[in-house]
């Protein structure tokens, strides 16, 4: 049976620790502090999840994300001959939770990694929380916070940014099935859509305009891909005092096809766009 949380407790106790660091002295704003974290690595707690206008921050989460800080003591760790000196130990049990992890892949305390997913010689940071069947290629990172959902791939060297403040902001979401090719950087609580494919190279930030270019007149989206597009990296030029000068974009050049499924509709798309991944 699942444990239950009482949330409003903890974030009551939180909210004050907060307000007033004093209070971490004492042993309940303390024990609040450390089951949020304890519930953040068991899944029990998620920093943001889906609703149905959107995904909705637990800022409160975070605020005791950045308590944990403030009390975690500073620790020399080590792995066979690698020394380490940090606040946060690294997860454990991942037998038992059924995670495999590729040495040296890292997955920090607090952070969720659901039955079935794949950490390579990666980085998943506190408070993130990584889904189920995906694969967190060899030197991708998973910031504090990001939400990576179900059968998700981030392909080598893939940068997912962490937001941890201000508290209140929507961290980086990848949402089920989707596919972030190599070298891709997805920073600044943007979403990519479910079954969305991002070409190798993409940059992505709260401001990057991310233009549909498949109809006869552009769309443009900032923020978030849509669902089951195919995107590349693109310039578009822009004139300045000095000159014209090219600036990043990206570019949506299609969509995953409907009619077939994910692992066959994403080679469909690498094929038929000519995606690098």
């Amino acid at each position: 049976m699942a444990e239950t949380v009482d949330t409003a407790s903890l974030r009551r106790l939180v909210e004050e620790a907060r307000d007033d660091r004093t209070l971490l002295a004492q042993a309940s704003h303390l024990e609040a502090v450390l089951q949020v974290i304890e519930h953040l690595d068991k899944g029990r707690l998620r920093v943001a999840e889906p609703g149905p206008d959107g995904w909705i921050v637990q800022a409160w989460v975070k605020e005791a994300v950045l308590l944990y800080f403030a009390v975690a003591g500073l620790k020399e760790e080590s792995a066979g001959p690698l020394r380490f000196h940090d606040r946060i130990p690294v997860k454990t049990g991942l037998a038992e939770a059924r995670v495999r992890v590729v040495p040296p892949g890292t997955v920090r305390y607090g952070a969720h990694v659901e039955p079935g997913a794949v950490i390579m010689p990666a980085f998943v940071n506190i408070g993130a929380r990584v889904g189920s069947g995906t694969m967190v290629d060899t030197w991708a990172t998973v910031g504090s916070c990001a939400q990576i959902g179900r059968d998700v791939h981030l392909a080598g060297g893939v940068g997912i940014g962490g937001v941890l403040e201000p508290v209140g902001a929507v961290p980086v979401v990848v949402e089920d099935g989707a596919f972030v090719g190599s070298r891709c950087i997805v920073v600044e609580g943007v979403r990519v859509g479910r079954e969305a494919v991002l070409g190798a190279g993409t940059v992505l930030t709260a401001s990057t305009p991310i233009i549909d270019v498949t109809g006869s007149q552009e769309v443009v989206h900032r923020g978030h891909v849509p669902d089951r597009s195919v995107v590349v990296p693109g310039m578009r030029p822009k004139t300045f005092p000095a000159g014209e000068y090219l600036l990043p974009c990206a570019l949506v050049i299609g969509r995953r096809t409907e009619s077939t499924d994910r692992k066959t509709s994403l080679n469909a798309a690498l094929r038929d766009f000519q995606v690098a991944i």
